[in-house]
């Protein structure tokens, strides 16, 4: 037990003093957060589709009609264009939907208040312009401007429901991507500086004989293992602490669960990233061979983990990956505390995922772990 409190005292003492370490762990998380929420933050909160619309009416029904979809939220970059120019526009992707109100749109909302037997004319005098291999462009633009249309065709026609329907929000904790984005470079932080950090600074200690001069004492591989992981996850912890704050005072980010489910996951990321670390640094013979290893491993994770953006946004094909590497649970466990206030029993799934990474890769990292390159 006392080497091991003296291990974790001196990787404790390597730490502070290598100002590489400074700044890769403290301060470049800090300054990621405060790059990324400021320039994408505050452009991602919702969704915002670009909508160009061509009167070619020019009616007082046709006028109506456009000051209700300005009304939507929608970000209307061209009001009055041309059918051909805003063509142009949606196939340069200037804006990603035309909307054309047709000549004659106000005779046949006419003709309908008036009961004319040419109101039920089936004409299209509204047209919508848009990509349709762009799902989210297509459902959300057909959806909000479908609901205008159909506002209008209900006042022409005097239609009153019997039943009236109300919407309600009940959200009571108002997310924007930030809050996304948050828990997602935590879990990178704990892959990086677990995963590549152990596996480069553990191949490079070997190959300077500083791991042959540990072997000629009576220390046990599980204790310098146990040891290097103390250290890790004291720096983790205070470096998770302050990258909270940080996000916490300049953009709002609240902890909604509880810090010790956190913390508990920091620790089971930091664990079982170190482990995996560990079982590289084993099966190479020296740090220029760790390092790329490494990167191959925990490079695509960081595009396959949800940590900019959800997992379900995803391919098919890439699905059972997501559901096979630890860094996809520990993303999803961080963010459901931090931002829905989970449990311990909502987040069952991924403690137990994480454990079983843990205990695997601890035993493996154990039983192939080398003093000496051989």
């Amino acid at each position: 037990m006392k080497a091991y409190w003296r291990l974790t005292w001196a990787q404790l003492l390597l730490f502070i003093r290598n100002k590489n370490t400074i700044i890769w762990t403290l301060i470049l998380p800090i300054l990621m957060i405060l790059a990324l929420g400021t320039f994408l933050g505050k452009g991602t909160d919702q969704f915002q589709l670009t909508v160009a619309v061509a009167d070619e009416d020019g009616t007082d029904a046709s006028r109506s009609l456009v000051k209700s979809l300005t009304e939507t939220g929608l970000d209307f970059t061209t009001v009055k264009t041309s059918r051909s120019e805003g063509l142009s526009k949606v196939k340069k992707g200037d804006v990603q939907v035309l909307v054309v109100l047709r000549q004659g749109l106000g005779d046949r909302l006419r003709s309908a208040e008036d009961g004319a037997e040419d109101a039920g004319d089936s004409s299209t005098l509204v047209s919508l312009y848009l990509d349709q291999s762009n799902p989210t462009v297509s459902q959300m633009g057909s959806k909000v401007i479908g609901e205008a249309v159909d506002r209008l065709n209900k006042e022409a026609l005097n239609y009153r429901p019997p039943v009236e329907m109300e919407v309600v929000n009940i959200q009571t904790r108002p997310l924007g991507y930030i809050d996304f984005l948050v828990p997602g470079i935590l879990s990178l932080m704990i892959m990086s500086n677990n995963l590549n950090g152990v596996a480069a600074t553990i191949a490079s200690w070997r190959e300077r004989g500083i791991l042959r001069r540990m072997q000629g004492t009576p220390l046990k591989s599980s204790t310098f293992i146990a040891a290097q992981i103390t250290a890790r996850v004291l720096l983790n912890t205070l470096q998770a602490v302050l990258v909270i704050l940080v996000a916490h005072f300049v953009y709002g980010v609240h902890v909604y669960g509880s810090w010790v489910l956190l913390l508990m996951f920091l620790l089971l990321g930091t664990l079982t990233f170190m482990s995996i670390g560990f079982i590289i640094a084993s099966l190479t013979r020296t740090p220029e061979s760790a390092g790329p290893i490494a990167g191959m491993v925990s490079f695509p994770m960081i595009f396959v983990g949800g940590i900019f953006f959800p997992v379900r946004d995803l391919p098919g094909i890439l699905q059972p990956v997501v559901k096979a590497i630890p860094i996809g649970y520990l993303t999803d466990a961080l963010r459901a505390v931090m931002n829905e206030g989970a449990t311990l029993v909502q987040t069952a799934t991924p403690a137990m995922v994480l454990t079983a990474w843990l205990v695997v890769s601890f035993t493996v990292a154990s039983l192939t772990f080398r003093w000496d390159v051989k």
